[in-house]
């Protein structure tokens, strides 16, 4: 008799030996066993299983070794599709891909940041996802899931938003919410931890097994990558490094807490430092980025200001995960160097590990696609994959 624990672990199996095939393609089964350390007759069955269900196929043949020759095997990128939604704060953006991970459609739309509720937002979100199930080709399982990164607090196995400052939002059961309205599994997350996987995935931390994501738009968060996982802490509210304080007696969070780092790092501190220092008015972060990178001083100054700040956190967090890499991303480093250049001066000054190691300061690979690209991958890694990023 078979019993729970067997399925399980093979399960288990089935899912690392698919993982291996995603990350390594195309491979073949003994190259397989060897990456995994399952034993040939085990890996065999599992990849005629994964054949029998169409989520991998057979690519051609590699060179002999004195045997015959290794079947290679990749992944079917046209068993389904994946719907990837990063739920920004001023924008929603989506993206269809394939099983692969390659982008078929997406979308952008602007939102007021104060001038909708949470049942507008919603709506919003169901308009795109209903247009990105419009425009996916056909497949052999259709759309599989929807992936959600929310830039909040985030109940990761319930898909439960506890808390969502920024978007005004508390005990938003979302994950219920759009699988009751679209009938497919749909995976929520941190938009910190989502960039994270995004970046791991498909982006600048493809071989690092320990890095960090820091999130740097409306607000500030960080993905934590530990050994090759997500470190999601003793309740999986890890990576709010938005909200460590910086300054004893600063200014008011909209977390309600004091001197919090995102007020003096993020957007809403590069907004401020424009209002004081020049007349300009009601322009975009984009606006304000066209306007450092074609010279403006004062756009410059501005970002140079956020960047100084940005480093100094950066050093903190270096300095306690010890990271091969640090990844920046979301909106402000699309401005490049003018940010970059500023932060990694600081973290130079302040980072006592930095002493020992050198640690590599990057823009995001994906720019503004790494949390919904991340949000894709939740879906292929929770329906599919083991639980390494």
């Amino acid at each position: 008799m078979i019993t729970a624990d067997q399925i399980l672990v093979k399960q288990i199996n089935k899912a690392i030996a698919l993982n291996t095939i995603y990350k390594k393609k195309p491979i073949s089964r003994a190259e397989i066993a060897k990456v995994t350390g399952l034993n040939k007759s085990t890996v065999s069955a599992l990849v005629d299983e994964l054949l029998a269900e169409e989520l991998i196929m057979e690519t051609g043949t590699g060179e002999s070794q004195g045997g015959r020759k290794p079947v290679h095997l990749s992944i079917n990128k046209e068993v389904g599709n994946i719907i990837g939604i990063d739920l920004g704060v001023n924008y929603i953006l989506s993206v269809l891909t394939n099983f692969a991970g390659e982008i078929i459609w997406e979308r952008r739309i602007s939102v007021k940041k104060n001038g909708n509720s949470s049942l507008q937002r919603i709506d919003d979100l169901f308009q795109l996802i209903e247009e990105a199930i419009k425009n996916a080709p056909p497949s052999v399982r259709g759309v599989i899931g929807i992936g959600i990164g929310v830039p909040g607090i985030v109940n990761y196995e319930q898909g439960h938003i506890l808390s969502a400052p920024n978007l005004c939002w508390t005990d938003v059961k979302l994950k219920e919410i759009v699988e009751t309205r679209f009938q497919v599994p749909v995976f929520i997350d941190n938009e910190a931890n989502a960039g994270a996987i995004g970046e791991k995935w498909f982006g600048s931390g493809k071989k690092a097994t320990d890095l960090l994501y820091v999130s740097a738009g409306t607000g500030i968060g960080a993905g934590i990558v530990i050994n090759n996982e997500v470190y999601r802490g003793s309740q999986g509210l890890a990576g709010e490094i938005g909200h460590m304080t910086v300054e004893l007696n600063g200014m008011t969070c909209s977390c309600g807490n004091h001197g919090c780092w995102e007020e003096y790092a993020s957007e809403k501190a590069l907004f401020r430092y424009m209002q004081k220092h020049t007349s300009v008015e009601s322009l975009s972060v984009f606006d304000l980025i066209d306007l450092a990178t074609n010279g403006d001083d004062a756009a410059q100054e501005g970002f140079k200001y956020v960047g100084k700040y940005l480093g100094i956190g950066v050093a903190n967090l270096i300095n306690a995960f010890n990271p091969e890499i640090v990844i920046i991303g979301n909106t402000l480093p699309l401005v490049g160097d003018i940010l970059m250049d500023e932060l990694r001066k600081e973290v130079e000054l302040r980072c006592f590990a930095s002493k020992y190691y050198s640690v590599k300061i990057l823009s995001s690979e994906l720019n503004m696609h790494a949390c919904a690209m991340g949000a894709a991958a939740l879906v292929i890694s929770r329906l599919y994959a083991s639980p390494v990023v």
